[in-house]
C-alpha cells in the first residue's frame, strides 16, 4: 500500500538511507495513517546507532539515548528516532534489564506490544507487516505480537493499554489476548501511578469510555482502582435507579462530553455510595452524604494516581456539588453560585444531565426540566452580571474604613452581611446603597 509521509519524516528517512542505514516510520503513526486518522506524532526506527544518528543531524536531543532514542529537531518539531533493538529480560514487569541494538528490523518489531503497533513503512520498501497488523485493523481486534502472556509479563501496563486501544479505536480484544489478562493483572501493581494515569485518561476520554468495564472484568481495576470494583458490586434498590452504582457510572460516562475533568467527575461522582448505602424499613436503598464523602475519596484516589492539583480541585468540586439542587428562585441560584463557585458551571450542568440520563426513567422528565430551568436562571444571572461573591460587591473593605469602620474582623463580617442582602436583592449593589445599608446595620450597635 502507498502512504503519504510528512515532508520532515521523509527527509529524516532519506538522510539516514543516503548514508547507508535503514529507516522506517513505525508504530502508532503507521496504524493511525492506515485508519485515516491524523497521527499525534511520528516515530522513526533505524538501523543506525544513536551516535550515528546524532552525527547526521544538526540539532538532536538525547531523550532516551540509553534505550536508543534520539530526538531529531527540524525547526520547532521533534521526531523520535530509535535504533532497532532487542529488549533483554524483564525482571519487574516494567523495564527490560538491558537493551541490545540490532540491525534486523523484524527483531525490533517482534518486541512490540500489539500487531497494529508493529508495522513499519518507508517509500522504498512499502509496508513491513510481519504479524498481520493490517488484517487486525480490518478485523477490528487488539492482538498481542506473539504470545500474549509473554508480552504482558514484559510490561504489565500493556494489559491496560489493550483496554485503552479497544476504547479509542472501537476494537475488541482478541480472545487469547483477553484471556491472558486475569492471571497477570496483579502485576499492574508494579507499574508507576503516572503511567497508569495516562492510560486511564486516554481510556476515559475516548469514544468508548464504557470499555472500563473490560478493565473491571479482567481484574485490572481491582488492583489500581478497587473503589470502582466496589461500585460495580453495589446494588441500588431505589426507584431512581435501574443499574448497580458501577453500571450507572459507566452509562453516565457515555452521556457526557469527552473532557478529562468531566469524565473523571463522572467516574467518581458516586464513588462513596458503597460506603454510604443504607436500607430503610421498606427495603429502599439510600446513599446519604455520598457527594461530600465522594469528594474526599476522589481527592485521595486522584492523589494516589498522581494527578495534578488543578485537575484534582476541579474534579472534586464537581463530585461534591453534583447532587446540590437549589430552589429555582434567582436568590437561591445566586446563593448556589456563591456556594459552588461560578467556575464550576456549566460543567456542573453537564454532570447533572449525564447523571439523570443514566438513571431509571422515574421522574426523568421532571428532573431534566429542573436542570433546564436551573440553567436558564443561571444564564440570566450571568448575563445581568449580578453579584454573588464578596469580590463583586460595589464596596470594598477600604470603602468601609473610609466610612468610619475600624480595621479588623468587623470589616469581613459586614461585607458578608452586605452580600447576604445583595444575594436576595441584586439591585442594592451600588456604592451608595451599600453604604446606607452599612449605616443602618451599624446603628443598633451604637
Amino acid at each position: 500500500m502507498k502512504m503519504i509521509l510528512p515532508e520532515k519524516v521523509t527527509a529524516i528517512i532519506n538522510t539516514l538511507e543516503n548514508h547507508g542505514y535503514e529507516a522506517y516510520a513505525v508504530g502508532g503513526c503507521v496504524r493511525d495513517t492506515m485508519l485515516g486518522r491524523t497521527p499525534g506524532d511520528w516515530d522513526i526506527t533505524t538501523s543506525a546507532k544513536p551516535q550515528q544518528v546524532k552525527e547526521l543531524f544538526q540539532h538532536t536531543i538525547d531523550t532516551g539515548i540509553s534505550h536508543g532514542t534520539v530526538t531529531v529537531m527540524l525547526g520547532q518539531e521533534g521526531f523520535e528516532v530509535t535504533t532497532y533493538r532487542i529488549d533483554g529480560e524483564y525482571e519487574d514487569a516494567r523495564h527490560p534489564k538491558e537493551v541490545l541494538f540490532t540491525s534486523n528490523l523484524l527483531e525490533d518489531l517482534k518486541r512490540r506490544d500489539f500487531t497494529i503497533n508493529a508495522m513499519a513503512y518507508n517509500e522504498e520498501n512499502g509496508l513491513v507487516d510481519a504479524f498481520d497488523g493490517a488484517g487486525d485493523l480490518k478485523r477490528g481486534i487488539i492482538r498481542c505480537v506473539g504470545c500474549a502472556k509473554e508480552r504482558f509479563s514484559e510490561d504489565a501496563l500493556r494489559m491496560l493499554r489493550a483496554v485503552r486501544f479497544s476504547a479509542q479505536l472501537g476494537f475488541t480484544m482478541e480472545d487469547a489476548t483477553r484471556q491472558a489478562v486475569p492471571e497477570l493483572a496483579p502485576n499492574i501493581a508494579k507499574v508507576s501511578a503516572e503511567r497508569i494515569q495516562v492510560e486511564l485518561v486516554k481510556l476515559l476520554t475516548s469514544d468508548h469510555p464504557e470499555e472500563i468495564r473490560a478493565a473491571y472484568e479482567t481484574g485490572l481495576t481491582k488492583i489500581f482502582l478497587p473503589e470502582f470494583d466496589a461500585m460495580m458490586e453495589t446494588v441500588q434498590n431505589n426507584p431512581h435507579h435501574c443499574y448497580t452504582v458501577g453500571e450507572h457510572t459507566i452509562k453516565a460516562l457515555t452521556e457526557i462530553p469527552a473532557d478529562k475533568v468531566l469524565r473523571l467527575a463522572m467516574l467518581f461522582h458516586d464513588v462513596a455510595k458503597p460506603l454510604c448505602r443504607s436500607v430503610d424499613e421498606a427495603g429502599c436503598d439510600h446513599f446519604y452524604n455520598h457527594p461530600v464523602r465522594g469528594s474526599e475519596m476522589t481527592r485521595a484516589i486522584l492523589r494516589r494516581l498522581k494527578f495534578d492539583n488543578d485537575t484534582i480541585g476541579k474534579v472534586c468540586a464537581l463530585v461534591r456539588w453534583h447532587d446540590d439542587n437549589p430552589k429555582l428562585s434567582p436568590g437561591a441560584v445566586r446563593r448556589a453560585l456563591n456556594r459552588v463557585g461560578a467556575e464550576r458551571y456549566p460543567g456542573l450542568f453537564a454532570v447533572k444531565r449525564a447523571d439523570v440520563a443514566a438513571q431509571s426513567s422515574y421522574k426523568r422528565e421532571e428532573k431534566t426540566a429542573y436542570i433546564d430551568c436551573y440553567e436558564a436562571v443561571y444564564r440570566e444571572i450571568m448575563e445581568k452580571q449580578q453579584c454573588f461573591t464578596v469580590k463583586q460587591l460595589a464596596v470594598t473593605g477600604s470603602d468601609l474604613i473610609a466610612a468610619g469602620m475600624k480595621p479588623g474582623k468587623e470589616i469581613g463580617e459586614m461585607l458578608k452581611l452586605l452580600l447576604d442582602e445583595v444575594l436576595e436583592q441584586p439591585e442594592l449593589n451600588t456604592k451608595e446603597n451599600l453604604l446606607k445599608l452599612v449605616h443602618n446595620l451599624r446603628t443598633p450597635l451604637i
